[in-house]
């Protein structure tokens, strides 16, 4: 973990950001951190964002076709939906039906 402490620090400066209702994939992260092709190890610093002393919204990170594919980081059942519908999106079979229309590309 220690090689990538930085990467997830940076990882998680970005996810702080992101606006409440909207989401953002592990590979718009990478490409906007350089990394273009690390979309896995932001996977990995959503995984270990739980142990950050402040909380990372780890909920608006999702796949690049908007599946909920990290939610069994959540504490399991329907966490991660339920904070993402509380949100205003709409989940249906584990994937946002509004992806495009709330998706959120870091810099914007």
């Amino acid at each position: 973990m220690k090689d990538n402490e930085g990467f997830f620090q940076r990882v998680y400066e970005v996810v702080k950001i992101i606006p409440y209702g909207r989401v953002t994939s592990y590979g718009a992260i990478a490409e906007y951190l350089g990394s273009k092709g690390s979309s896995r190890m932001v996977g990995w610093a959503m995984n270990n964002s739980y142990l950050q002393a402040e909380n990372i919204p780890a909920h608006r990170v999702v796949n690049r076709n908007g599946l909920l594919t990290g939610k069994r980081h959540f504490g399991g059942g329907d966490v991660m939906k339920d904070l993402l519908e509380s949100e205003g999106l709409v989940i249906e079979d584990d994937r946002i039906t509004n992806f495009k229309e709330r998706f959120w590309e870091p810099g914007e």
